[in-house]
């Protein structure tokens, strides 16, 4: 049975987490920043070692396509993650399934293998959604749900475009996002949370990913006096917005552990000591695997609102920034994980991702699932992520038995 070369891609993931790094020490690469065109140039140059022909999409996704005279004409097994971060990142969320999807590729033409059709292999453009909403964007406009034109002219948190940017890092590709339908798509993760580390289960077979709603909220009461002003007259902003937040815990502490709620960016006007806020504005990101009840969740927080207005003396309105609907994911990938583990004498779960993944989008165009590895202490998005060395290694040698399940079928 053959295995991935683990010394050689702890090195990659080692190297990969050197870019971005600003003067502070962070690793910053936000998608299409100075960072993110280091990180992608690694990437492509691996792919290339790797023997794989380069293709950058008009969105900046990049592939690595591994294809011979004999299957060119079949659909490509996919596999990807994605490379951009978070501010202050770890340095194995999605750096880590796009590097071992490159080293699959690489173990399965070193030990002679070839495919009956092609395998193509990932990094998509703004997983994370920091710089340009909505997140996700490179697998949602390669999938179709979201047109080039319009994700190119996103406005950054910066004021940048992300097109211009794009161009400006060498990543202006030429071939429309979608040019190859997938016959699959395979992704592998750090799972982000505590469920594998504290059950010490060394693989997770993802069978759903929840959905997410995000939204907006802005509430203007009047600013006024902090010591003048009686509490039975005000008008604060500043304590609406905490009754909502209050109100978001109760409902999740009520649903089982099924709903999750965060209350991420919050600004106060005038934002003085002494003054009762005028306005509040924060964001609320609701989760939850089951569309019908992330709908009566967000129709739970509307009636609230409506409610809060009343009672609080305030305005509130509300701004769609993100929604995206729960995924199941196909069912022969979701065995074939569990069945490669197992011969591979790894325990393993089932499991639902409760981050938005580019597997999701991949989903409208095939059958899609995804491999998760233990994250220590669930600590993600944060300099302290952390996956022992070991389960890495379990987790890409899975990939490599699954990926070659599917890429040996015609």
């Amino acid at each position: 049975m053959a295995s991935i070369n683990g010394e050689r891609l702890m090195e990659r993931i080692r190297l990969l987490g050197e870019t971005g790094k600003d003067e502070t020490g962070w690793r910053v690469r936000l998608a299409a920043s100075d960072g993110d065109k280091d990180g992608r140039d690694m990437v492509v140059g691996w792919m290339e070692d790797a023997g794989l022909k380069v293709v950058v999409d008009r969105i900046g996704n990049i592939f690595g396509i591994w294809e011979t005279e004999e299957n060119k004409d079949r659909a490509p097994l996919m596999l990807g993650s994605h490379i951009d971060s978070v501010i202050d990142a770890g340095q194995y969320d999605g750096c880590y399934g796009v590097i071992a999807g490159i080293e699959v590729i690489k173990t399965l033409k070193e030990n002679g293998y070839v495919p009956a059709r092609p395998i193509m292999t990932g990094a998509f453009t703004n997983e994370e959604g920091v710089r340009y909403a909505p997140d996700m964007m490179g697998s949602l406009v390669y999938a179709g749900g979201l047109s080039t034109e319009e994700a190119l002219a996103t406005v950054g948190t910066d004021g940048t475009i992300l097109g211009e940017e794009l161009k400006r890092i060498g990543y202006e590709g030429t071939v429309d996002p979608g040019f190859a339908t997938p016959s699959a798509f395979i992704e592998l993760h750090i799972e982000q949370g505590p469920i594998l580390d504290v059950e010490g289960i060394q693989i997770g077979a993802v069978e759903n990913l929840q959905g997410i709603s995000w939204q907006r909220v802005t509430i203007e009461g009047a600013a006024n006096h902090a010591g003048t002003t009686p509490t039975a007259l005000r008008m604060d902003a500043g304590l609406a917005a905490a009754k909502v937040i209050t109100f978001l815990r109760d409902r999740c502490d009520q649903s089982g552990g099924r709903t999750v709620a965060t209350v991420g960016c919050m600004e106060f006007e005038p934002n003085a000591v002494n003054v009762i806020p005028s306005k509040a504005v924060f964001t609320v990101d609701l989760r939850n695997p089951d569309e019908g009840n992330l709908k009566k969740e967000e129709q739970a927080l509307a009636e609230y609102l409506k409610e809060l207005e009343q009672t609080d003396q305030v305005t509130i309105r509300t701004e769609r920034m993100a929604r995206s609907t729960p995924v199941l994911f196909d069912e022969g990938i979701v065995k074939a994980v569990e069945q490669a583990a197992k011969d591979r004498g790894f325990t393993c779960r089932r499991m639902t991702s409760g981050a938005g993944q580019d597997a999701q989008m991949i989903a409208r165009m095939c059958p899609t699932a995804m491999i998760f590895v233990p994250s220590v202490k669930g600590i993600s998005h944060n300099p302290r992520e952390f996956t022992r060395e070991q389960d890495l290694l379990a987790g890409a040698n899975v990939f490599l038995d699954v990926v070659k399940q599917f890429s040996a079928e015609a």
